[in-house]
């Protein structure tokens, strides 16, 4: 049984949740998200708490528990997005790579090729691009959305692994690989004039 699944969602002050016909509704302050509960689990409201439980032909499933605690940590996190919302932060490290932002899901950017590279966050999706324009935060109320329009915008130029020019997350280590010329250098002096 998953010890993820069996904790109680706690509801804020503000966040209204409906549960109907295997579909939960959760509506907050910065929108609404629903979404169709997997079949084997159920969910019902108690005292500003959704309680989930599984059935036993699902638990004995393989990848029961584990569905069990994705729906739990699913419905959670739209909680959680409908009151303060989720952000995802991207660096671009380059010479003369930029974004530029044309309205809050529309931007442009310059990533090295011989043409700007257009891209538009489906809705629900704002970005934001600071004022060096090199980098981009996308914001949103579903955690999976905003995660996955990030790791698009990444793979529009990957970081690569010589210079660390690129698209990366904040914080992202990139593991550098020495070039061919530093490769050589420690072995370079090796060879001097016969006597």
């Amino acid at each position: 049984m998953s010890r993820v699944g069996r904790k109680p969602i706690d509801v804020p002050a503000g966040i209204d949740v409906r549960i109907k016909d295997s579909t939960i509704t959760v509506k907050g302050p910065l929108g609404e998200l629903c979404w169709a509960i997997p079949r084997g689990i159920s969910a019902e409201q108690k005292d500003k708490q959704v309680l989930l439980t599984i059935s036993p032909a699902l638990a004995r499933e393989a990848g029961g528990p584990a569905m069990y605690g994705m729906s739990r940590a699913k419905m959670a996190n739209m909680v959680a997005g409908v009151q303060t919302g989720f952000s995802k932060e991207l660096e671009i490290h380059g010479l003369g790579f930029r974004a530029t932002s044309e309205s809050p899901n529309k931007m442009s950017l310059m990533l090295g090729y011989t043409h700007p590279v257009p891209f538009e966050s489906p809705k629900g999706v704002t970005m934001e691009v600071d004022k060096k324009a090199t980098k981009i935060v996308v914001k949103g109320i579903d955690k999976e959305v905003v995660g996955r329009v990030a790791a698009q915008i990444r793979l529009l130029r990957r970081p690569e692994p010589y210079k660390g020019t690129g698209i990366r997350y904040a914080g992202e280590r990139i593991i550098r690989k020495a070039g061919k010329t530093a490769a050589g250098a420690g072995s370079g002096g090796a060879g001097g004039a016969k006597k």
